[in-house]
């Protein structure tokens, strides 16, 4: 069984360090909460005073932490792991954190030959107490293949994002789809709401649809991402359609703060041209607003 070091014991991290106790690793704990330390200290942790103290004779440094800023201070700072940490030590960030700060943390830990992964999770912290945890893991071939025992007894599902830094990168995106797509689906619900139209009827119609089924996995591989952009729903239909939601809307007092802003973007699609093409030329309207391409 492995030695780690696990740092950060907050509502996920507590029960992710749980876990690993409870399949047989060694555990050396640390927290700015005391009562947090105690309560795995309960199940057979060992607690330390700094995350220095914490890491000594440790093969594996796990960190999950709520910024970026923290993770960086608990790494480098005056009684950091930096100080202590074995030759063969890899440093396994869980946090969500920024990418360009992940990066910057590996780069200075490449610079002094530590080894340093991203592994940040997805799920809840239900599914961290029963150790589902959907873990991302952005690291070298080599360094997931080592850390993957450990990896397995926090997370159901790890899938190996591409390299490192590429964890927190798709950690970002999921996240960045699902929050907006939390206040597009209330916006939804709401609407349903004032239209007197029961909402498991909107589900039940929308669970066939790309409005549940997403872009991602139904309309764009079909079309867009095969840069076939004949129209199977176009532009200017879209526009429409979205024209009339909005304008029900503001009959009925409800503002579509969301709709709105996509309207925007199908009338900028339209403005440049792409109004006869099919609906998933967004994807391409968006890239070209970011120059990405030129078309």
């Amino acid at each position: 069984m492995s030695t780690i070091a696990f740092i950060g014991l907050g509502q996920m991290g507590k029960p992710m360090a749980s876990n690993l106790i409870k399949k047989g690793h060694s555990l050396t704990v640390y927290d700015v909460n005391k009562t947090a330390i105690a309560e795995v200290q309960a199940l057979g942790a060992k607690s330390s005073t700094s995350p220095k103290d914490a890491v000594k004779d440790c093969e594996f440094i796990i960190t999950m932490l709520p910024n970026g800023k923290l993770v960086e201070e608990v790494i480098f700072g005056q009684n950091g792991v930096i100080h202590t940490i074995r030759k063969d030590g890899l440093i396994i960030d869980m946090s969500t954190i920024h990418p360009l700060e992940s990066d910057n943390l590996r780069n200075k830990l490449t610079m002094q030959n530590i080894e340093f992964m991203d592994a940040p999770v997805g799920r809840t912290s239900d599914n961290a107490v029963v150790g589902t945890l959907l873990i991302l893991a952005g690291g070298t071939s080599e360094q997931i293949k080592r850390a993957s025992p450990i990896l397995r007894c926090m997370g159901s599902e790890i899938i190996n994002a591409g390299g490192p830094g590429q964890g927190i990168r798709v950690k970002l995106i999921n996240n960045f789809m699902s929050i907006a797509l939390n206040a597009l689906s209330a916006e939804a619900a709401t609407l349903c709401e004032a239209l007197g139209l029961p909402l498991d009827v909107a589900i039940n119609v929308m669970k066939g649809t790309p409005a549940i089924k997403s872009h991602f996995t139904t309309t764009w591989t079909n079309k867009v991402l095969k840069n076939d952009l004949t129209p199977a729903f176009m532009i200017d239909l879209a526009h429409k359609d979205l024209g009339i939601a909005t304008d029900v809307a503001n009959q009925l007092h409800v503002p579509l703060l969301m709709g709105a802003a996509a309207r925007e973007m199908y009338s900028q699609a339209r403005a440049m041209g792409r109004g006869k093409q099919d609906w998933t030329a967004i994807l391409e309207q968006a890239r070209m607003n970011s120059g990405l391409k030129n078309n």
